[in-house]
């Protein structure tokens, strides 16, 4: 009888740990030397990004629910990783710090990745290609090209790396809290010039009507890509591994055709 215990302990010991080696995600862990690591998340359950919310078509408010690009682009990551989407705002020149404060797990709000930026924070793959664009008043004739921006008055957004192209032509520049207040100023001549991203330029052309227009090729590639914090190393190779399978199934196309009729990844 004890004999037969003890055939029966080891058994069910063996069981017991060849199912513990079976696999090594479960539940958004996965093994990484050995040890068990799992993505660290603001609420259970949840992916939690942030943005400005005032980037018209990127992500802004619209009856008081954040939608856009952005928005639709981290609700179908959320979706692929098992999680549910939850959007929330924050103001662009502290967003940084909202994510390294674990006010939200990531920044899905149109934020470049530069090599600054990534002291602080680890970047996924681009989610879409953009870059600097100047943009003028319609009627402008003076400023056709970046050789023309010496010495005028420039707007950019506050917090942006717009402000560093700017000032490679100018020492005149007025920061505003979000782009379409910049571009809303070259009508009435306030300011000469605004440099910002290049669609988000074209789309406030076209959704508010603004009389501008963009001038010159583009001066700088911009590569858009999530952050999130540097302790979280499950959630950013999860994120990449859903802006992959989402390009090569074709569903980042359809979601970015919808909201600017082309492919953003494309050049």
């Amino acid at each position: 009888m004890k004999k037969m215990s003890l055939v029966l302990l080891v058994s069910l010991l063996f069981l017991f740990v060849f199912s513990g080696c079976g696999s090594n995600k479960s539940n958004g862990s996965e093994k990484t030397d050995g040890k068990t690591k799992k993505m660290d998340l603001v609420s259970k359950g949840k992916l939690t990004f942030g943005m400005s919310g005032l980037l018209k078509p990127l992500n802004y408010k619209d009856q008081g629910k954040l939608v856009g690009f952005d928005v639709e682009i981290g609700e179908e990551i959320s979706k692929r990783i098992g999680l549910e989407p939850n959007p929330v705002t924050n103001p662009w020149e502290t967003i940084i710090q909202g994510l390294k404060g674990k006010k939200y797990d990531a920044i899905i709000g149109s934020m470049t990745a530069t090599e600054e930026r990534a002291k602080q924070v680890d970047f996924t793959s681009p989610y879409y290609i953009s870059g600097a664009q100047i943009f003028v008043g319609e009627s402008n004739e003076t400023v056709k090209s970046k050789e023309d921006l010496k010495d005028k008055r420039i707007g950019v957004v506050q917090a942006s790396t717009y402000k560093k192209v700017a000032e490679e032509y100018t020492k005149d520049i007025k920061s505003y809290p979000s782009d379409v207040y910049a571009l809303q100023d070259l009508g009435p001549g306030r300011v000469d010039a605004v440099i910002t991203d290049k669609i988000v330029g074209i789309s406030a052309m076209k959704e508010s009507g603004l009389k501008i227009k963009d001038v010159g090729g583009i001066l700088q590639e911009e590569k858009i890509a999530i952050a999130v914090n540097k302790d979280n190393p499950v959630l950013l190779k999860k994120i990449n591994e859903a802006i992959k399978s989402m390009v090569e199934d074709g569903t980042y196309e359809k979601i970015s055709v919808k909201w600017f009729g082309k492919n953003l990844l494309e050049k």
